[in-house]
Parts: structure tokens; C-alpha cells; sequence
């Protein structure tokens, strides 16, 4: 039974929230006083996020402390103090200054969860060039089209990636000056055309006085895929670290004792904005995990490490429940104070899975590649509503509008002032992490706003008590037979059933009702995919949702196609299920 509410704990906090009263703190917030938090560039030189990550620590009595430590897939460890941080990222900044790059450059790194991509990406920004992660796992083209778009002119990556994925693209990539390569065992020696990171970082000075840095100068480029087309480079400034900080205090709760782990790789921008940014703006000590996920291996690292705050995907979440929760009780988390999850909504079921395996729910939480930090989320102070996104943090203004013509520059909206109704998810501009536009792309920037309303293309609603709902993207929701039915919802009451693992619904085509609803399910481990538990699923979904909203049709699939952020794909279900283009696939887990 998962309760409508879970009261937040009300009294034994060992670590007080850094929010207790809700009103209190939206009335008393102001991103001048969040701004006020960090120390700002020496002189008054502005704003940079490298320094607020990194140096403003390392001139402090938290020079010492642990600001990174690394566990590699083989099982080495190695610890980076913010002091060492510091001169590392120095040496890297002076890489390309002595290359001769001025401020404004494009470095792209193409690696897994090593050092030296932290490195790489925070002395990119000392420099003041613009940084972008790219996935691993990336194949050529996908790493082709985003090297291009971006305009790289540096790219970071592993000799045998370079060998695997790039060098065969390089040709085509002529704006590319410098390509530096980290040697790795499976990689081989020195490969012509490229330069040695490890070499030129030793020879470089760890002396290094970041520029004047204005909070609008261009700092960090994230890739988001359209449903159809090349992806969209999302620009950011800055000033967005004053949000990457204030959203890790408010939303994540962070302390400065703590030791964080983001399991997010920082090739999404959950993994650089919550992976690499914001922890270290608050001085806390952060887990980097370079292996793939493995659920022993997180259950471990959570208890060694003494984790005390976790934030990662309701995917990870799920594949941990196919495990059940004993696996997680065969271990104790005494320091684990507060989980947090993010990249699609995380159904009910998960919230409640995890009072049952860690003594702690898991809080949802809201945001976009777009808006760069956290905008909504469930707090360790808020009572938690199982399926709810939570409110609007301290700072953000959030509404629900409808549009007033399908078309039209630029896009016309009116405000939903009525509890519960759907419609799209808005939020006022000017929080400071806000994307400054598409990369050579301003019409689709445009098309963005109404007014001062950034425009999500996510559908919500917003209850009488201020939670917001996610609904589904504005292109996944199913008309049927008059019915507009939100996929999330189909698919939570999919979960839960016993065996199913994951659920993606979508809408199939129909010519009596217009479209009916089809579920692909994959199941946890020792359940079959026979008739009789597809005619169980259904029966139960009918029970529970109604036979005008739950599904008609059950795929049993082995796994969902997912981004490897964590989403699932439904609009790759739908395409394959019809027959039709699949459109940009290069998020997709496993590969293109």
C-alpha cells in the first residue's frame, strides 16, 4: 500500500535541513543573497565557476580536504585534496593558454569517469574557454555531429577512444586544432597528429590568475536530443554557479561534512551541474565511481565510502529493485541521511522502496538540460507526496498554462489558475543557470518563451497544495477516445505489479478511437513472459486505472530503450513499433 503522503521527519534531525519552513524561506530568498554566498572572482573581476568550485577552497582552511575521490573500475582509488585540485587545474588552464587559445575557445573532452576529465573540464573554465563532456559511449557519428555543431577547437580524450571513435572522423573535423590523448594500457603508444595530456600537463606551471570573467561570458555547452533532427547545444554562462549552489544547498541538502555521490556521468548535465559544480562549490567531499552500475558495487561504495548524501536516476533505482530490498538490508548505511533522484519521474512504488531498503524515501526532483539546476523538488523537509515532483524551490517561479493557438512567434499562453488541471509546465525566467540559447539556433531559442515564460514542453499539473505532477512531454501524451491519458501514469501503475521491472507506454494508432494505449514491459528476474502474466498485468491495470485508461496492448521486451541519463525512450517505442524514422538516437544506452 503506498500512502498519498509521507510526513517529513519532525524531530532527531542530526543534520538540520537547510530548509525548514517552506513559505518562510521562498519569502526570504533572493539571488542577490544566494549570489552573496559565493566569494567572487579577486578584485571584483567577476563571477568565474571554476574559482567558487575549486580555488575559493583552496585559499581556505579547507585546503586539505578531500575534494574528489576517484575508484576505478580495476579497483585503484586515488584522492584529490582541493588544494591539489587546484594546481592540477592550473597546470591545464596554462595547457591551453601555451597553445595558444584565447578565452572564448571550445574544449570537448571524450572520456569515462577518469581524473582527468574533471581536471580537463574546471581548467577549461579557469582559462574562461567553453567546456562540454561528451558521453563515452558515444559512436562516431554522434561525436562527429557534436564536435562539428560546437565548433571544437580542443578535444580531451582516452588514446583508445581517439582510436576507436575519433581518428577516423578527424578528417572532417578541420576547425579541430589540438587533440590531446590520455594514455590508457589498451590504447598503444603515441599516435601521429596528437599531443600527450600527461605531458604537457607535468610540464605546465601550477601558477595560473584566472581572467576577468563577466557572469554572461559563455562557460558550459550541454547537448540535448530533439525528437527529430540534429541535438540542441544548450549554453550556458557563468553565473549559473550561483544556482548549481544555492539548488545543492536547498535541494540536496548539502553540508559541508558531507561526502556526496552523483552517479550521473558528466556527459549529462546532471553529472557535470550536480557531479562535478556544486559539490565542490560547497566544499564537500565527492565520490567518483568510474565502473558502469553494478548493484553490489553501489550497495558497497555507499556503506564504505560513508556516503551521506546520494543522488541518482529512478533507472538505477529500478534495477535495484529487481534485486529486492534484502540485498540492500544485507548491508547498514549508518551515515546515509538523504536520496535523491532525477531524470524521469520516479514513480511511487520507488519512493516507498526505498524507506524499505534504506530506512529513507527517495526525493524526486525537476529540471532540464535547459534550465541547468534543480527547479523543483521534494526537500528532506518537505512531506513527500509518492509520485509528486515536489514544489518549486526558493527562487523559482512555477505555473501551469495552456497555449492560445497551436502556432504562432511568439508562442501565446494563458496562466492555469485551477488546481489539477494539465497543461504545460512554465516557469518565470531569470533564475541565474537559465540556457542563454541554442547553439546557432536563436528561432528554436524563441519559440521557448512566452513573455518572461520559459516554456518546458513537459505537461504537469499542480495540486491544491502547491506539488507539482509530471504528466509527459507535450508530444507523448495519448488521446483516446476523448481521454487524454499521461503515459507516467499508465506506467507507474504498471510498476506495480510484481513483475515488472520498467514500463514504457505509448499510443498506438487506432481508427475507432484515435489512438489506444500499448505498454512495453520488461520483468524482473524469475518471472516468464508467457500469456498468462500478460492477461495478469492487464487485468491488474484495468483494475486499477479503468478499462478507458489502461492499456489495450503488453510487449514483453528484455530491456526499454533508455538515454543513458536514465530516460526511457517512448518516442523510440512508438517509431519502432510503426515503422517510422527513428530520428537522433545518439543519447541512447548502448549506442547508436
Amino acid at each position: 500500500m503506498i500512502p498519498d503522503i509521507i510526513h517529513k521527519k519532525r524531530s532527531g534531525w542530526t543534520t538540520a535541513p537547510n530548509i525548514g519552513d517552506y513559505e518562510s524561506a521562498r519569502a526570504e530568498f533572493s539571488w542577490a543573497g544566494a549570489r552573496a554566498a559565493l566569494s567572487g572572482l579577486p578584485g571584483g573581476r567577476g563571477i568565474n565557476i571554476a574559482h567558487e568550485a575549486v580555488d575559493r577552497h583552496a585559499g581556505s582552511e579547507r585546503a586539505g580536504h578531500l575534494a574528489l575521490r576517484w575508484l576505478g573500475k580495476g579497483g585503484a582509488r586515488r584522492d584529490f585534496t582541493y588544494l591539489e585540485l587546484r594546481d592540477l587545474t592550473n597546470r591545464f588552464a596554462n595547457v591551453l593558454q601555451g597553445l595558444g587559445l584565447a578565452p572564448g575557445a571550445r574544449v570537448f573532452v571524450l572520456a569515462g569517469r577518469i581524473p582527468e576529465l574533471y581536471v580537463t573540464v574546471l581548467g577549461a573554465l579557469k582559462h574562461r574557454s567553453v567546456s562540454c563532456a561528451l558521453f563515452s559511449a558515444f559512436g562516431p557519428e554522434p561525436i562527429h555531429t557534436r564536435l562539428e555543431m560546437g565548433g571544437a577547437d580542443v578535444l580531451v580524450t582516452t588514446t583508445t577512444l581517439y582510436k576507436r571513435k575519433v581518428a577516423d572522423i578527424r578528417a572532417r573535423l578541420p576547425q579541430l586544432k589540438h587533440v590531446l590523448l590520455i594514455a590508457d594500457e589498451a590504447g598503444g603508444g603515441a599516435v601521429p597528429g596528437t599531443l600527450d595530456f600527461s605531458n604537457l600537463l607535468n610540464a605546465a606551471s601550477t601558477q595560473f590568475e584566472i581572467g576577468p570573467t563577466a557572469a554572461e561570458d559563455h562557460a558550459l555547452l550541454h547537448f540535448t536530443s530533439g525528437t527529430t533532427g540534429k541535438p540542441k547545444g544548450a549554453v550556458h554562462v557563468h553565473g549559473a554557479v550561483v544556482a548549481h549552489h544555492s539548488t545543492g544547498s536547498l535541494a540536496l541538502d548539502l553540508h559541508a561534512g558531507d561526502v556526496f555521490w552523483c552517479t550521473a556521468d558528466p556527459g549529462w548535465v546532471t553529472g557535470t551541474s550536480y557531479g562535478i559544480v556544486s559539490p565542490l562549490t560547497h566544499g564537500v567531499a565527492s565520490i567518483v565511481d568510474e565502473a558502469d552500475f553494478d548493484a553490489e558495487r553501489w550497495y558497497s561504495i555507499l556503506r564504505e565510502e560513508r556516503v551521506s548524501v546520494w543522488y541518482t536516476a529512478p533507472t538505477a533505482v529500478r534495477m535495484m529493485m529487481k534485486g529486492g530490498a534484502a540485498a540492500a538490508r544485507r548491508y547498514e548505511f549508518p551515515d546515509l541521511r538523504f536520496i535523491a533522484s532525477v531524470g524521469e519521474p520516479l514513480n511511487p512504488q520507488a519512493v516507498m522502496w526505498g524507506v524499505e531498503a534504506f530506512g529513507l524515501p527517495i526525493h524526486d526532483n525537476w529540471w532540464q538540460t535547459e534550465t541547468g539546476g534543480i527547479m523543483i523538488a521534494n526537500t528532506p523537509a518537505f512531506d513527500i507526496k509518492p509520485g509528486s515532483m515536489g514544489r518549486p524551490l526558493p527562487g523559482i517561479t512555477a505555473c501551469i498554462v495552456e497555449h492560445l493557438e497551436a502556432e504562432g512567434e511568439p508562442p501565446r499562453v494563458r496562466v492555469i489558475d485551477t488546481p489539477d488541471v494539465e497543461g504545460e509546465l512554465a516557469l518565470k525566467a531569470g533564475w541565474p543557470s537559465m540556457f542563454r540559447g541554442y547553439l546557432n539556433n536563436e528561432a528554436r531559442y524563441r519559440k521557448c518563451f512566452a513573455g518572461d515564460l520559459y516554456l518546458t514542453g513537459d505537461l504537469a499539473r499542480v495540486d491544491a497544495d502547491g506539488y507539482y505532477w509530471f504528466v509527459g512531454r507535450s508530444d507523448d501524451v495519448i488521446k483516446s477516445a476523448g481521454h487524454l491519458i499521461g503515459p507516467f501514469e499508465v506506467e507507474s501503475v504498471l510498476m506495480e505489479h510484481p513483475a515488472v521491472a520498467e514500463a514504457g507506454v505509448i499510443g498506438k494508432p487506432d481508427p475507432v478511437v484515435g489512438e489506444v494505449v500499448k505498454a512495453f514491459v520488461s520483468l524482473k528476474d524469475g518471472h516468464a513472459p508467457d500469456e498468462a502474466l500478460r492477461m495478469d498485468i492487464l487485468a491488474h491495470a484495468r483494475k486499477r486505472l479503468g478499462a478507458a485508461v489502461a492499456p489495450k496492448e503488453i510487449a514483453f521486451l528484455p530491456v526499454l530503450p533508455r538515454t543513458r541519463s536514465g530516460k526511457i525512450m517512448r518516442r523510440l517505442l512508438k517509431a519502432r513499433e510503426l515503422g517510422l524514422p527513428e530520428g537522433d538516437t545518439s543519447t541512447l544506452e548502448g549506442g547508436a
